[in-house]
C-alpha cells in the first residue's frame, strides 16, 4: 500500500466532552483503532482538527519507521489526505511526502523519511 492508501483508511470516530474540573469541560476525540490518536481542546471543532493532525503523523511516523498502521477496512477510493494535511496545518514536507507515488510500504523498499 502506499502512504496515501494508508491516509484514507476510515477509522471509528469516538467523541466526548468531559469535566475535567468543576464547570471546566473539554472535548475529547479519538480514533481508538489507531494508538495514542486522541485530541483535546474546548471547542469541538478544534478537537477534530487536532485528532486529524494527530492521525496523519502518527500514520507517517510508522510507515516511515517500516511499521504498517492498522487497516481495519478498505481505503476510501475518492479522499484527498494531501488537501486534509494542508486544513491541519501540516507543512509542505509532509504535503509532498503524501503526494510523492514513490510512498510504498513494501519489503525492499526504502521508507519514506520525514524531518520535523
Amino acid at each position: 500500500m502506499r502512504l496515501r492508501d494508508y491516509l484514507s483508511v476510515p477509522y471509528v470516530l469516538e467523541a466526548e466532552t468531559v469535566e475535567v474540573a468543576p464547570g471546566s469541560w473539554l472535548r475529547r476525540v479519538a480514533y481508538p483503532e489507531l494508538a495514542g490518536c486522541i485530541a483535546e481542546a474546548a471547542v469541538v471543532e478544534e478537537a477534530l482538527l487536532g485528532l486529524e493532525r494527530k492521525r496523519i503523523e502518527i500514520i507517517i511516523d510508522m510507515v516511515g519507521a517500516g511499521r504498517h498502521p492498522p487497516v481495519p477496512r478498505s481505503p476510501l477510493r475518492h479522499g484527498d489526505p494531501a488537501w486534509v494535511a494542508r486544513q491541519v496545518g501540516l507543512a509542505d514536507d509532509v504535503i509532498a511526502l503524501i503526494d510523492c507515488d514513490q510512498a510504498v510500504t513494501e519489503p525492499n523498499h526504502e521508507q519514506p523519511t520525514i524531518g520535523r
